[in-house]
């Protein structure tokens, strides 16, 4: 989460931040007269929804990848053998 959020803030977006709790299974922290509350999930999310994707994934059909020419990669590293 951001951090913690006043109660006033609470009042004012409470849907929203009790949606991202369950959504992201991760504790929304209050502050109120310097003492802190969290909010927490009864049931941790499931850790496959929380998985991101990532920028250098490659995407597309598989059988394309089988096609790619890599003998160059091979002719490179014998000539790098002892």
């Amino acid at each position: 989460m951001a951090g913690p959020v006043t109660p006033s803030q609470l009042r004012q977006d409470i849907y929203r931040l009790i949606d991202r709790v369950l959504e992201s299974g991760e504790p929304l922290e209050i502050d109120r007269k310097g003492r802190r509350l969290r909010l927490v999930p009864d049931v941790p999310a499931d850790r496959l929804s929380r998985i991101r994707t990532d920028p250098g994934l490659i995407t597309g059909d598989p059988e394309e990848l089988v096609t790619i020419g890599w003998s160059g990669e091979w002719d490179d590293a014998r000539a790098l053998a002892p």
